[in-house]
């Protein structure tokens, strides 16, 4: 009889890509259902054949730096913080 596997824990970052389709927006919808907060602004790209979308979320109280301190221009909405850019410059 083989163990069931161990229930794996919520990664604290996913990249969300694929079709820019609805499919793709469900999922999205999804993740922010499962507690993730969108980070940054998503992304459009033209293969020469459809439209590919990436989304990039963060799971909600997650977080944090390799000193266990959250990131300071990630507060809980989710949106960097007044004056900083999505990629904490100010």
């Amino acid at each position: 009889m083989t163990a069931a596997p161990a229930e794996q824990s919520p990664l604290p970052y996913r990249l969300l890509t694929g079709p820019d389709d609805r499919s793709f927006c469900e999922r999205v919808s999804a993740a922010l259902a499962e507690g993730y907060i969108l980070h940054g602004s998503p992304s459009l790209a033209f293969d020469g054949g459809r439209t590919v979308a990436a989304q990039a979320v963060v799971l909600r109280g997650a977080g944090q730096t390799g000193t266990g301190r959250p990131h300071a221009d990630l507060p809980a909405t989710g949106q960097p913080r007044a004056g900083m850019t999505d990629d904490g410059v100010q």
